[in-house]
């Protein structure tokens, strides 16, 4: 009976999921790709796209063009991952590689997500400082501790869906770009023509900007969610989890692209803002957040601090538990543990274990007093040298079929999947040639 009942309660849901409204379907279906694209634009992400705008100028913008269709396929790929095995991104290493591999790829994801877990709290307690005047140490702690309490003993999807309202201040990004009245012939050529440059300052910039936009921590997130959101429409084993509908396969595509074309679209104003302000006023570098906020000045004047403020520490409470989340699904996948955000303290004890860890490495990290701007700068400009061995990762497990059966990448997975695989192993290489 109780068996009846849950086929009815997925089969409702599944009917509420295909509603013959589009609108309400839509929004219906939306789930982990908004939540990673919303994700994507963390304190590090925000940061660095200024640090672009206002150094740069206008010679960045392509790259939010041309990241689109990688990240999103990238993120697409992982999220069929979730689907097709019913496992995270670990946890199909696990069962079919060398443990060895499986190790290194964990180690390499815990290492850049503790360092970006610091910049972020480090960025979001600069942000609280210029707030409130109050000394930076102590927003730290705060900030750390805070969001461990609130992740392990209430619904991080109730979490998110509050934080949301606080990354909409990102929005502010574009209005202040319009009424800073850009030189829009300028800003045209600037998107649609890649201007490349071989010295130190670019190369580096790219990288960082590629390497917040397509981060190694989203991979593992992604295919993790997935398996979440099955988990909660009653599918607890792997077993029942395996195998996707096309309707499952369609709704991921379209969840996954709205997530990204949001990211996207933020990451291009945010450049296109800072672009039009500060490297216009001669402001080319930002060491300071109240720096960073004087691009939201032309829409907000006095409490453009404010908008900022509100910005970077709302993205940051909504990515800095998804940082330590990625670590503790991978970690939890590969030593076979139970996982899962919704977990009590008890039956999640180890799970939770690695999430506090991470967040507490971070809090450790940040004791070193680094510049919050510069070690934000930094978290990117690593995530883009660790991104390419998780991407080729990535890529084997998705063309494996022993892994996804009939679900293996088409060509056009393929293309852009190893295009993003390329990119970012070619502009790892020239950060190292341009720096030697």
């Amino acid at each position: 009976m109780a068996h009846n009942g849950t086929v009815f309660m997925i089969e409702t849901e599944e009917t509420e999921r295909h509603s013959h409204n589009p609108l309400v379907r839509y929004f219906k279906l939306l789930g982990p790709g908004l939540v990673t694209g919303a994700s994507d634009d963390d304190p590090s992400g925000i940061t660095t796209y200024s640090i672009a705008g206002a150094s740069l100028g206008y010679s960045m913008l392509w790259t939010a063009l041309a990241t689109f269709p990688l990240m999103a396929a990238v993120q697409l790929i992982c999220a069929r991952i979730g689907l097709v095995t019913g496992r995270g991104l670990a946890g199909a290493l696990r069962h079919h590689y060398p443990r060895p591999f499986l190790y290194a790829a964990c180690l390499v994801l815990l290492v850049a997500n503790v360092f970006n877990i610091a910049a972020d709290l480090a960025g979001m307690a600069e942000s609280a400082a210029m707030l409130t005047g109050a000394p930076t140490h102590v927003f730290v702690p705060l900030f750390g501790v805070g969001i461990m309490l609130v992740t392990v003993y209430t619904s991080y999807a109730t979490f998110a869906k509050c934080l949301k309202w606080m990354t909409a201040v990102l929005v502010s990004y574009v209005v202040a770009a319009f009424i800073a009245r850009p030189d829009w012939r300028a800003v045209l050529g600037a998107t649609v023509v890649p201007e490349i440059r071989w010295d130190p300052l670019y190369v580096g910039t790219l990288v960082g900007v590629l390497g917040t936009t397509i981060s190694p921590y989203l991979f593992f997130w992604q295919a993790s969610q997935e398996v979440e959101e099955e988990k909660a429409r009653g599918k607890r084993t792997s077993a029942q989890r395996r195998g996707a509908t096309p309707h499952e396969l369609s709704d991921a595509r379209l969840d996954v692209n709205t997530g990204m074309l949001f990211s996207n679209v933020v990451m291009y104003f945010i450049i296109l803002a800072t672009a039009s302000t500060l490297n216009r006023a001669g402001t080319t570098e930002i060491e300071t957040a109240r720096e960073a906020a004087e691009a939201l000045r032309p829409l907000a004047g006095e409490t453009a601090y404010l908008l900022f403020g509100l910005g970077l520490i709302g993205t940051g409470l909504l990515a800095v538990p998804v940082l330590a989340g990625s670590a503790s699904f991978a970690v939890a996948e590969v030593f076979g543990w139970r996982s899962g955000l919704d977990l009590s303290p008890r039956r999640g004890r180890r799970f939770y274990l690695v999430f506090a860890g991470a967040i507490v490495g971070g809090m450790l990290l940040d004791a070193f007093r680094m510049n919050p701007i510069r070690m934000l700068f930094l978290s990117a400009v690593l995530n883009g040298l660790l991104a390419p061995p998780l991407l080729l990762l990535v890529m084997l497990v998705s063309n494996d079929a022993r892994i996804m059966g009939e679900h293996t990448n088409g060509v056009w997975l393929n293309v852009l999947g190893w295009a993003a695989t390329t990119v970012m192993a070619a502009a790892a290489t020239a950060l190292f040639l341009t720096s030697a």
